[in-house]
């Protein structure tokens, strides 16, 4: 079993499992591979001819995000990135353009710390590859330069459907919420299909829709060291759950892990925060608040939480202390052992 199809298996710890005296609602599963991981379909009470159209309709909805938000391989999204490099407008489809603007809005709830311009930074780190980075540590003075240019979505101005930025180092990367942008989606599209009872998993981000059957779903945090669970939690109606973590992708030289997770401040990977993980109704609010409470860290992720709308959080760092607020604490089950330390911050 690959370490994704392991890691899909664990965190669907969606608890289906009925009682023996319980008739069992009709469900149907399917696996796609998209955005480089593999994302689970679990949908109950339609028949599978009506779920199998509706999954393929989704993947088409996805192959094309795939496409035209990718942040470096050819598409709309880099077709926009180049222009602004070129000090161009450029006009955006209805496909990419809600997209622009929810970064922005998101960029300002998170005090910037969600900041989706520093595609540049990204890239050079070397997580603009299918393939993990390797080799020596960037540029130091090249970061440097690119952090003092300030790329930030304020930079990006939208005019109905035209777009442009005033500052050329920006590069919009979706990586930090287009999965939530796109199960979201994901959603909507069942929901035409005449479904009610769902839940997708994309690598341990989950959306969910109705119930499992006469209970809610159940699903599982991840656990930051190991491709177990630290934490399951039981969902209320349609709402998400999204960890951002820096145990996936990084690069490691020399014995020290670099994660994907880069400040837009100083332009160096998050250290110190391994997870964080965000209950919210909306997906991609779930995911961009994850990103930027992994930016905050232990010291201003409450604040960031509470500025984002944020009801439900919890933080795993280095040491393995799970920092969260009461009604989050509230919400899991622990696994046997953890968390090794817990502290409450004051309710968002």
């Amino acid at each position: 079993m690959t370490p994704i199809r392991r890691a899909v298996s664990l965190l669907f710890v969606l608890v289906l499992g009925l009682s023996a005296c319980e008739k069992p609602m009709v469900e149907h599963k399917e696996t796609l591979y998209i955005f480089g991981t593999l994302v689970e379909f679990t949908i109950r009470g339609i028949d599978a001819e009506t779920a199998r159209k509706a999954v393929a309709a989704v993947d088409a909805d996805f192959q094309r995000m795939h496409r035209d938000w990718h942040a470096w391989k050819p598409g709309e999204l880099t077709e926009l990135n180049a222009a602004f490099a070129e000090g161009r407008t450029q006009e955006v489809t209805p496909f990419l353009l809600p997209l622009v603007e929810q970064a922005k809005s998101l960029y300002r709830q998170s005090d910037g710390l969600f900041n989706p311009a520093i595609g540049g930074l990204i890239g050079i780190w070397g997580f603009h590859d299918d393939e993990p980075p390797k080799g020596e540590l960037p540029d130091f003075a090249a970061i440097a330069a690119l952090v003092k240019a300030n790329p930030t979505m304020d930079d990006v101005i939208v005019t109905g459907n035209i777009v442009r930025s005033v500052n050329p180092s920006v590069q919009l990367d979706f990586g930090g919420f287009g999965k939530g942008v796109a199960l979201d989606r994901a959603m909507r599209r069942l929901r035409e299909f005449g479904i009610d009872n769902a839940i997708i998993n994309a690598g341990g981000d989950l959306n969910t829709m109705g119930s499992a059957g006469d209970r809610p779903w159940k699903v599982g945090i991840r656990h930051p060291r190991n491709w177990g669970v630290i934490a399951s939690v039981t969902m209320g109606p349609d709402e998400n759950l999204y960890t951002s973590g820096n145990y996936e992708r990084f690069r490691e030289h020399e014995g020290i892990r670099y994660a994907h997770i880069i400040d837009p401040r100083d332009g160096m990977p998050v250290r110190h925060i391994v997870s964080a993980s965000v209950i919210h109704k909306d997906g991609a609010v779930a995911d961009a608040a994850a990103t930027a409470m992994s930016v905050a860290g232990p010291g201003s992720w409450h604040r960031i939480a509470r500025a984002m709308g944020i009801k439900f959080a919890l933080l795993v760092d280095e040491d393995g202390t799970v920092y969260a607020n009461p009604a989050m604490a509230d919400r899991v089950a622990f696994e046997p052992g953890e968390p090794k330390r817990l502290v409450l911050s004051d309710p968002l």
